[in-house]
C-alpha cells in the first residue's frame, strides 16, 4: 500500500515546546508564529496526545543542530496538513532524492558542507520556499530547513539550512558550503516543482 503522508501544521500562536504534553513539564524551545525569514513558521507533526490538560501534538523541534521532538498545545497550530514527499541529502554520495509515496521522482547531484562546516545529520523538514534570495550565488529558488547548523552557514538569516541554486555548478557534486545543500539551478527548478512545504528530510 501507499506510505501514509506526513503532516505539518501551521504556527498559529506563538507557544512553547514542552519535553511532554504537560504545561508543567521542562521546555524545549520557543515556537514563534514567524520564521527569521518573515515566513508563516510551521512544524511537522508526529503524534497527538490527549492529557487531563488538554489537546497536545508532539513536534519536531525547528532551528537545533540534531532532531528533537517536543509537545506544543493543540490550540497554537493551524489545521495540519498532509504531504507524501520525502527528501533525503546523502551527505556521502553528494546526492539527493526525492520520493513520493516512497517511489523515487527525483535524484541529482548536490554539494554539501565542508569538513569545518558539515550539514547536519538527522530528521528535519522544509521549513519554506523563498524567491526572496533570488541571486547568483543562491540561484533562482531557495528552501529554508527546520534544520540549523552547529557552526554556521551562508544562510542570510543565519545558521539554518538551506537547499538552494548557485553560480559555481563546477563544485557540486563536493563539500564545499558551510552547511546549506546547493543543487544546479536547473535541479533546484525541478526540485522546485515537485516538492511542496511541510516535506520531511533527512540529512545521512
Amino acid at each position: 500500500g501507499r506510505k501514509a503522508p506526513a503532516e505539518w501544521a501551521p504556527v498559529s500562536r506563538a507557544a512553547r515546546i514542552h519535553a511532554k504534553p504537560a504545561g508543567a513539564s521542562a521546555l524545549v524551545a520557543s515556537l514563534p508564529v514567524r520564521t527569521p525569514e518573515r515566513t508563516t513558521n510551521i512544524v511537522q507533526v508526529l503524534d497527538r496526545r490527549r492529557t487531563a490538560s488538554g489537546l497536545w501534538v508532539r513536534v519536531r523541534v525547528p532551528g537545533v543542530p540534531r532532531s528533537r521532538e517536543g509537545w506544543v498545545p493543540r490550540a497554537a497550530l493551524g489545521s495540519p496538513r498532509g504531504v507524501a514527499t520525502e527528501l533525503v541529502v546523502d551527505r556521502v554520495r553528494h546526492r539527493v532524492t526525492l520520493t513520493r509515496h516512497g517511489r523515487v521522482v527525483l535524484t541529482a547531484p548536490a554539494a554539501v558542507g565542508a569538513a569545518g562546516s558539515p550539514t547536519p545529520p538527522g530528521s528535519f523538514y522544509i521549513r519554506n520556499r523563498l524567491t526572496r534570495y533570488r541571486s547568483a550565488f543562491y540561484g533562482p529558488i531557495a528552501f529554508g530547513t527546520s534544520a540549523r547548523s552547529a557552526v554556521l552557514t551562508d544562510w542570510p538569516s543565519g545558521g539554518f539550512v538551506g537547499i538552494h541554486g548557485t553560480n559555481r555548478p563546477d563544485l557540486i557534486p563536493g563539500n564545499v558550503s558551510h552547511g546549506c545543500v546547493r543543487l544546479r539551478n536547473r535541479d533546484i527548478l525541478r526540485l522546485d516543482s515537485l516538492m511542496p512545504i511541510g516535506t520531511p528530510v533527512t540529512i545521512i
